[in-house]
């Protein structure tokens, strides 16, 4: 089959994804295989294809947010069937979804209804899942007493699904936007209040009336915001972050007893936790999608299994200034 792949990390300027042959993704038992259709942007797979190299003689096939038709299934991949139209996340030790085909754990995949579009679809699964694991933890509810939540960088993929979320829980949700045209998207996802991430957060929030938050969502360039966020949050508040903080003076944190939690979309697949959930995440968050109370967040949509397709995506991902998230729509 075919699929884009590298060998040796590289940036953006000296772009190695091609369009290569290939052997047919191998199922595990408790696998299925998808056909697949439609694939989501993420630019911590551009990050990954800047460091992460191929073992000697091998290749890197990225990809971990999909849309598709299953083809096979496992013995032990119980609730599935082929013909399912499905959308899921994967793992990333094992090849991803820039493929004709993907073989991935059925627990981290969900059925769709027939109304929900594939290119919807594949625009859901990474931005759902981090921002419901960084906001509820292992829970399906925010934290007691969590009622106003800021949302660092909430224009993007988790941004924009997390502003989504919190609304669904009828929090306060006040989004940081830098521009006109990611004000405007945060404001249509449901933010109630919108602050430049570039200018004064605190002296912002008091202009608002706003002294304090119960809860912070930090997407990107956490490191850089750690002081503000240790001087709006309460007292027994909580940051959830999901990059890289890098060093972290933990002082004003103590100060105030405040939580840090740490989300990686991949953890519960990868160090041992219970999967499952999120497939159940991702079929719930689908039929809310297709009832009209949530809603995908495509904003860009490529077509084509190409190396040029997909070097216009990373392009866009690497660029700091999409709203939303980048689909590529394969041939079928």
């Amino acid at each position: 089959m075919k699929a884009l792949a590298y060998e040796l990390a590289h940036p953006l300027d000296a772009f190695a994804i091609e369009l290569v042959d290939v052997a047919e993704p191998r199922p595990r038992d408790g696998d299925v295989v998808v056909e697949v259709a439609a694939i989501g942007i993420n630019p911590g797979e551009a990050a990954i294809r800047r460091m992460r190299s191929a073992a000697p003689g091998g290749r890197v096939v990225l990809g971990w947010e999909f849309a598709g038709v299953v083809v096979a299934t496992g013995k032990s991949a119980t609730g599935f069937a082929i013909g399912d139209r499905v959308t899921g996340t994967g793992d990333v030790t094992r090849d991803g979804a820039w493929a004709e085909r993907v073989a991935v754990d059925h627990r981290v995949v969900a059925k769709i209804p027939d109304e929900l579009s594939f290119t919807d679809a594949a625009s859901l699964p990474i931005g759902v899942l981090t921002a419901w694991e960084a906001l509820f933890r292992d829970q399906d509810s925010l934290p007691a007493g969590v009622d106003r939540v800021l949302v660092i960088g909430a224009a993007g993929g988790v941004g924009s699904m997390a502003t989504q979320l919190l609304k669904a829980r009828s929090a306060f949700v006040i989004s940081t936007a830098s521009r006109p045209e990611s004000a405007r998207w945060v404001t249509a996802m449901g933010a109630d209040l919108v602050v430049d991430h570039h200018g004064d957060l605190p002296g912002q929030l008091r202009a608002a009336g706003i002294g304090s938050v119960d809860a912070v969502l930090s997407t990107a360039g956490t490191g850089g915001h750690l002081g503000s966020i240790a001087e709006v949050l309460r007292p027994f508040g909580h940051l959830a972050f999901v990059d890289a903080a890098g060093p972290v003076d933990l002082g004003a944190f103590t100060g105030k007893s405040l939580s840090l939690h740490t989300e990686m979309v991949f953890s519960k697949i990868t160090a041992g936790g219970d999967p499952s959930s999120q497939g159940r995440i991702l079929a719930h968050v689908a039929q809310e999608v297709v009832a009209g109370r949530m809603r995908p967040i495509v904003t860009t949509t490529l077509h084509g299994l190409t190396a040029e397709t997909m070097r216009t995506a990373h392009t866009l991902a690497e660029s700091g200034r999409t709203v939303g998230k980048t689909v590529l729509v394969t041939p079928n």
